[in-house]
């Protein structure tokens, strides 16, 4: 069993049932279905065959979801890719992955024209009509650029359903995703279909997903939390997917209480912006059952301030690309520990080690490993990086954490992005949990710059409330009552909102940058 066979068997035995509904109109699993036919029957036509790679610079629409398990159907390899990503992050990635065909948004036609001349591998360009003089401007593209442009609607009307699913072996790649690329280029992490397929099985049994859930699909599905949890693993179990184009607290919120949503998936930022918004009650998630956060840590202080006014439980979870991506989360069953990532999903292990891959004794602090068959196939043509991220069968994060004696893990930073202050380690979580608490902090980040005296020394940056009077002062202040001298931050800088990227994860390298420059 595989995902694409999963969702054809949902069509042959509860054709009815709403696969997901967007902008206002619901789509039955038989009509999905038939639409991953139809658009599999097209890509051949086209010439992509088992293997190829099928770029998405696409968000949260039918096409995405169509594209991926036609391509998954085809024997094809996805590689979705951030539709925001600069042309020359794009650029990289196109070349990189050896993509053969790139299916867009219309809104990416001028960078459609570029890549067809720039990229002459990339045969054919599939152009998503959302727009309402789409149309004619893709029409217009095609007429003076050599690469076949091609309208998404069209082919579908074109196409034969394609009744066969393309057996392909379950360690074959299914999904290429490329990681953040924190530090240099990025890496695409190749998922096999028996990754993709055992992380989305073993989160929806961990969650208890049903098709009696309703779940919102606001976060980008290009990402591999929105892959997995808001997209597979509901598709899998015969839930139905809201899909949500944009994050907007008020839409959000609306969408909640109309499609009586019961399952709710965010990254923190998307927390903190739905608390802080003044029009929200308790109310607006009385029919969600289940509230997920990941993308990165939750701050203990918002998760309390969340769960008081919404009256329902945040479960925090932790996952990373190259793990298809959940490893471990807090259970619903009993206790849920406050700035815990939770436990061992169901035949996944994870496990702290020193630098000699030694494991370390409970609540000490060391990198966090992972095995399991959510991990990665490997990177994609990097052999040396994938030999040095596998070791021994064990994915090796790069994330600091600790376990406790009940065996609950907790991500104490990532390993390089602690800062050293004369010897002593200072892990930026820690320093932006009590930032957290401040009451006129909205958001905070912190960062180590070098220091000529002690190596490094901490470097805040706060987002403050509107109308606070707080200083950089009376923060410090705040900041030493709480902290070892060594982890008070020397410099505090106020901004009006802090960097992120697609998923509100906060990018330390841009504050880093600024500070350079």
């Amino acid at each position: 069993m595989n995902l694409v066979s999963s969702v054809h068997e949902t069509a042959q035995t509860k054709p009815q049932k709403i696969a997901y509904r967007f902008m206002g109109k619901d789509t039955t699993y038989a009509a999905f279905d038939l639409s991953v036919s139809l658009f599999a029957s097209a890509l051949k036509d086209l010439g992509v065959n088992e293997g190829d790679k099928v770029a998405f610079l696409l968000g949260n629409t039918p096409h995405y979801l169509i594209s991926l398990y036609a391509t998954m159907r085809i024997g094809a390899t996805a590689v979705p890719i951030n539709p925001l990503y600069t042309p020359d992050e794009i650029s990289f990635i196109l070349e990189n992955s050896d993509a053969k065909v790139v299916i867009a948004i219309d809104q990416l036609l001028p960078l459609v024209e570029v890549a067809s001349q720039t990229f002459p591998m990339i045969e054919n360009f599939i152009v998503c009509e959302m727009g309402p003089d789409a149309g004619e401007k893709l029409a217009t593209l095609a007429d003076h650029i050599k690469t076949k442009v091609h309208a998404f609607t069209t082919l579908m009307k074109q196409a034969k359903p394609l009744s066969e699913i393309v057996t392909v072996d379950e360690n074959e790649s299914a999904v290429i995703l490329y990681t953040s690329g924190t530090t240099g280029y990025p890496k695409g992490a190749m998922l096999s279909h028996k990754n993709i397929y055992s992380n989305a099985r073993d989160v929806g049994d961990y969650l208890g997903f049903s098709e009696n859930d309703r779940i919102v699909a606001t976060l980008p599905l290009f990402h591999v939390f929105a892959l997995t949890v808001v997209a597979n693993a509901p598709l899998l179990k015969g839930a139905t997917i809201l899909l949500e184009p944009r994050f907007s607290p008020g839409d959000i919120f609306t969408l909640i209480r109309e499609q009586k949503a019961t399952v709710f998936a965010g990254v923190p930022t998307m927390y903190n912006f739905l608390y802080q918004y003044p029009e929200g009650k308790t109310e607006d998630f009385e029919t969600i059952r289940l509230s997920i956060s990941g993308g990165s840590s939750l701050p203990v202080s918002l998760l309390h301030d969340f769960e008081e006014k919404f009256q329902v439980r945040v479960s925090e979870g932790y996952g990373l690309s190259e793990a298809s991506p959940v490893t471990c989360f807090n259970p619903l069953d009993r206790e849920r520990v406050p700035g815990s990532i939770g436990t061992n999903i169901m035949n996944v292990e994870n496990k702290i080690v020193n630098e000699m891959g030694e494991e370390v004794p409970v609540n000490e602090v060391g990198e966090l490993i992972v095995r399991g068959p959510n991990v990665m196939i490997g990177y994609y043509k990097q052999p040396e990086e994938t030999a040095a991220a596998i070791r021994d069968g064990w994915l090796y994060t790069g994330d600091l954490a600790r376990r406790d004696e009940n065996g609950y893990f907790y991500i104490v930073d990532r390993k390089k992005d602690m800062i050293i202050v004369g010897g002593f380690n200072v892990y930026p979580r820690e320093v932006e949990e009590v930032l957290f608490s401040h009451r006129d902090i909205v958001e905070a980040a912190v960062v180590g710059i070098p220091d000529t005296n002690f190596g490094e020394e901490v470097h805040a940056y706060v987002v403050l409330k509107e109308g606070s009077k707080a200083t950089e002062q009376t923060v410090h202040d705040f900041c030493a009552k709480r902290l070892a001298k060594y982890k008070v931050p020397k410099h505090i800088e106020f901004l009006k909102e802090l960097p992120k990227n697609a998923t509100g994860k906060i990018l330390r390298r841009s504050l880093k940058n600024q500070i350079r420059s």
